[in-house]
């Protein structure tokens, strides 16, 4: 449990570390963030958070800087204070009516995103109506760990390794599995909602688990039906944390993979609302040095998903000011930046 002064540290490091890309020292948050606080008291906060995990320090003597951890405080603490979040709700139904269509309105936000944010706008809808269910198996591999398989009419076979928030036993995936499975036939849209009520209601404490399963199957089925639109990539060659070759190279051969980077949209833009997904939190370790800022909205079995994609250490805040801008630009509302 973090304490009050602990919290001050992460957010003061974090928002350092996002305007001037150097090591935070103790004497650099005392002067500028934390003037009542002695640059000594600073250091040893500074010293438990790095054992903690919040915190790193590239060589000796150096200052510290943030974690994917501190990262995740950051900006949950940001998006509780902001009221971009709100706004970022069933957005969809504002943009269906657009002159140039759904996709038309979709494949401009997403060069409009790469331009207002200086990195990379992506856009993508999927169809899930038409996705119908043969069987599903949860096969517990492991205590954190379940292989999913799951065939959909027709004869395609999917399967994948997922990781669970928490244990779950082979009975509770199979009781799960058997729920599903009395569905099979329906439209995968249908499933889900009838599937809701039973997992809040019946399955108490394990329901996040189960909430994330479906999540990786929203994710699989997206990929089936999903249209990926990139905005511009040039931005990303003015960008001071894709100098590195290397980060350039993983970022970029993510960005080439279509399928990929649409089943990534589609895996972290099914709750609807403004979401962060930071660093390692990707599932695809090429984004281990990037954060994708993304934003969901559903009408029916239509999904539509806005993002950005940038560098670990973006500018979360001005980001989200991006998203949100756009958003009203394309519903039509006005108001500046």
């Amino acid at each position: 449990m973090l304490t009050e002064r602990q919290l001050e540290v992460i957010l003061s490091v974090v928002h350092e570390f996002i305007e001037s890309g150097a090591e935070v020292g103790s004497r650099t948050l005392s002067k500028r963030y934390l003037k009542g606080r002695s640059a000594a008291t600073i250091r040893n906060e500074m010293a438990d958070l790095e054992e903690m995990g919040y915190l790193t320090q590239p060589y000796t003597s150096a200052g510290r800087v943030p974690t994917t951890m501190a990262y995740r405080i950051f900006v949950d603490t940001m998006l509780q204070r902001l009221p971009h979040n709100e706004r970022g709700r069933g957005w969809i139904k504002h943009i269906e009516a657009h002159r140039d269509g759904l996709r038309g309105a979709l494949s401009k936000a997403s060069e409009m995103l790469s331009r207002l944010s200086n990195y990379v706008g992506m856009a993508a809808v999927t169809q899930l109506e038409r996705i119908r269910l043969r069987k599903i198996d949860f096969i517990r591999v492991d205590s954190a760990h379940f292989l999913l398989l799951v065939i959909l009419e027709g004869g395609i076979v999917h399967h994948k390794m997922v990781t669970m928030p928490c244990d779950l036993s082979q009975d509770i995936l199979e009781d799960l599995a058997r729920k599903i499975n009395a569905l099979a036939g329906y439209e995968w849209n249908e499933v889900r909602e009838m599937l809701g009520g039973y997992i809040s209601g019946e399955l108490g404490r394990y329901a996040d688990s189960c909430v994330s399963a479906l999540a990786e199957l929203d994710a699989i089925l997206a990929g089936e039906r999903t249209t990926l639109y990139t905005g511009s990539m040039s931005n990303l060659f003015d960008v001071p944390d894709f100098q590195d070759i290397g980060k350039f190279r993983a970022l970029f051969s993510i960005l080439e993979q279509e399928n990929e980077l649409a089943k990534l949209l589609a895996r972290y833009g099914m709750k609807d609302g403004i979401g962060v997904v930071i660093g390692e939190e990707n599932a695809a370790p090429e984004l281990r040095n990037c954060s994708v800022v993304l934003s969901g909205s559903g009408d029916g079995g239509t999904r539509a998903i806005l993002g950005v994609i940038g560098p670990k250490r973006m500018n979360y805040e001005r980001v989200v000011a991006v998203l949100d801008r756009v958003l009203r630009d394309m519903d039509g509302a006005e108001g500046d930046e």
